[in-house]
């Protein structure tokens, strides 16, 4: 055991000397990069945490999660101390399978609402979805400033720009090593490498001490755009002394370490080696700039022409390449509608649906009804991605009808995570050294075993935190407890509507999708109550009206009983005969089918 620790000590050794020399050359001049606010130009060699005033009346920093907790998905936390709150990311989740007709669930800010005059800003990690999805719709309510690197403000502008908010919104980009100045509160980004390009981790310098969010990261010293990851940065600011570290937890759950992202060119390379005949189709990540940049390079070497397809791709790409975050010969991307003029082993499309998103571009072609592009027998469909949890059945499903239309599919090694594995978590942690450990970006699971890693790395068991969505967690020196809760949870889109679909509504579907829709209308006479027409029984979802006519016969003959029964008392309330038509009748569809469809009784006085 011990031999296998030395090794293990030696390897990590040996990474952070090739990151520290490598960082060293291509070092820049970072005490020259001023602060964004204008308000303090200092330096990030220069930023201390503030000390408050009176140390005998000291108290904590609150951290509140208010989303990204026992999911994947949604992330946005609150950090507070005094008159300032900050918050980190502002994400959507995608809607569950029970979600029906939900668009997008985006998180609950009551709280921060409530608190309005104390948030200074958002400050964002990078530009993936879950972690920038929900500002056009938060924006709405707390318009304050949104800070973020270069490719990850562009991206928030192209979705700013779509919902109108382009001009009412403040943006600002922050370059790595840069401070911002938020209130009692300064951030400091530092670069780290993920599945996106400019991902950053933060540095929060309050008061009462240093809380460092690492953002979803990978340690990566090969990637493929910019440089690795600044572990220098990291272990200069462990050793001034962080209160608090909040570490991804996606990959816990993996021993070792997460594979560079250059691997996948050799991948790529092979694909396009072992099928110079047939047209390739790779599916990924919208988001994943690193990866189409690696396609592009394999596409080029084999003499390819590259199509971009579906909506996101496209404006992200076009966005990165505007930036210079991608790298293309001029005569190498075609448009969609040009891909008749080649042959198909001088094609290879890129497109969206690895997560077999039903209106994704690769799903519409599984299902025959994409308007420009059909599958054909030997086309070699890549899958570039992972199933996110939750996703593995809509995956297989498309994978299954790709089969159907002839193609092959692949899904081994062409893709890699975007997220630490156990190794380099660890590795976070020696270089940290944090008081507090306090797992974010996971479900439950991942956080009690990324508990159990802090551990593992000296952190004691009264200084790690799992936190649920809503908790405040207080902070100090002297001690960190869970003080209370706030108001949190989802809030769905439907369209344009946002929050309007609450429980009721979603059980009102549920039950309209398992059993189906009955309703019982009736047209009378208001001086006589006289049943001038009906009872009609229409049926949507529960019987197939032509092989159930004696079921609604019947089904008749119970509402014209209950309106006999009701129209005969001498104070006639409609609001109870509905109720009493609704009553009868389920008792009566329960006994002769056990369903339970909703029923609507719809009665016309005239």
């Amino acid at each position: 055991m011990s031999e296998n620790n030395d090794e293990l000590k030696g390897k990590v050794t040996e990474r952070l000397k090739y990151a520290f020399q490598h960082q060293k050359k291509k070092k820049t001049d970072i005490d020259k990069l001023p602060a964004v606010s204008g308000k303090t130009a200092r330096t990030t060699r220069e930023v201390k945490p503030r000390k408050p005033k009176n140390d005998a009346n000291a108290h904590g920093v609150k951290i509140i999660p208010l989303g990204g907790l026992e999911q994947i998905g949604m992330n946005i936390t609150a950090i507070e101390y005094d008159d300032t709150i900050v918050v980190v990311d502002c994400g959507m989740a995608f809607p569950e399978d029970d979600m029906l007709g939900i668009d997008c669930v985006i998180p609950d800010i009551s709280y921060l609402k409530d608190n309005i005059k104390k948030v200074k800003g958002f400050v964002i990690t990078h530009g993936h979805e879950d972690h920038i999805g929900a500002l056009p719709y938060v924006l709405r309510e707390i318009n304050v400033p949104v800070y973020a690197t270069r490719l990850t403000v562009a991206i928030i502008e192209s979705k700013l720009q779509e919902a109108g908010m382009l001009e009412s919104t403040k943006r600002k980009v922050v370059k790595y090593g840069q401070t911002i100045n938020l209130g009692n509160m300064r951030v400091e980004f530092i670069r780290t490498n993920h599945s996106i390009s400019d991902a950053a981790a933060l540095a929060i310098y309050t008061p009462a001490g240093i809380i460092v969010h690492t953002g979803d990261f990978k340690v990566d010293y090969t990637p493929v755009f910019g440089d690795p990851i600044d572990l220098q940065r990291f272990g200069e600011i462990g050793r001034k002394g962080v209160l608090a570290l909040m570490c991804d937890s996606t990959n816990i759950l993996r021993p070792g370490f997460t594979m560079s992202e250059k691997t996948v060119g050799k991948t790529f390379d092979n694909i396009f080696a072992e099928n110079r005949s047939h047209r390739i189709i790779i599916a990924t990540f919208a988001s994943n700039v690193d990866r189409v940049q690696q396609i592009i390079n394999s596409a080029e070497k084999y003499n390819r022409k590259v199509v971009i397809d579906g909506r996101s791709m496209v404006n992200i790409i076009s966005i990165a390449r505007e930036l210079g975050y991608i790298s293309v010969k001029n005569n190498t991307l075609i448009g969609i509608d040009e891909m008749k003029n080649y042959k198909d082993d001088k094609i290879v499309l890129v497109t969206t649906g690895s997560q077999g998103e039903e209106m994704a571009a690769l799903s519409r072609m599984a299902a025959n009804i994409h308007k420009k592009v059909t599958i054909k027998p030997g086309d070699v469909i890549v899958f570039s991605s992972s199933p996110i949890p939750g996703n593995e059945k809509s995956v297989s499903k498309v994978i299954n009808e790709l089969y159907m239309m002839g193609a092959k599919v692949i899904i081994e090694d062409t893709h890699v995570s975007g997220h630490p594995c156990q190794e380099d978590v660890k590795l976070i942690y020696s270089l940290i050294k944090p008081k507090y450990a306090i797992p974010v970006h996971g479900e439950y699971r991942h956080l009690v075993r990324h508990v159990e890693l802090a551990q593992e790395m000296g952190i004691p068991k009264n200084q790690t935190f799992i936190l649920k969505c809503g908790d405040v967690l207080e902070l100090s020196e002297k001690q960190g407890k869970i003080t209370g809760k706030v108001p949190c949870g989802g809030v769905f889109v439907d369209g344009l509507g946002i929050g309007d679909v609450g429980n009721a509504v979603m059980r009102d579907r549920k039950i309209l999708s398992e059993d189906g829709l009955l309703i019982a209308a009736v047209t009378i006479e208001g001086g006589s109550n006289t049943i001038l027409a009906g009872p009609e029984i229409i049926s949507r979802g529960f019987v197939y009206v032509k092989e159930a006519e004696d079921l609604l016969n019947d089904a008749r003959d119970v509402v014209l009983d209950t309106l006999d029964k009701d129209l005969n008392r001498k104070n006639v309330d409609f609001t109870k005969i509905k109720n009493d038509i609704r009553d009868d009748l389920n008792d009566f569809i329960w006994k002769q089918t056990k369903r339970t469809p909703m029923i609507i009784p719809v009665i016309e006085v005239i």
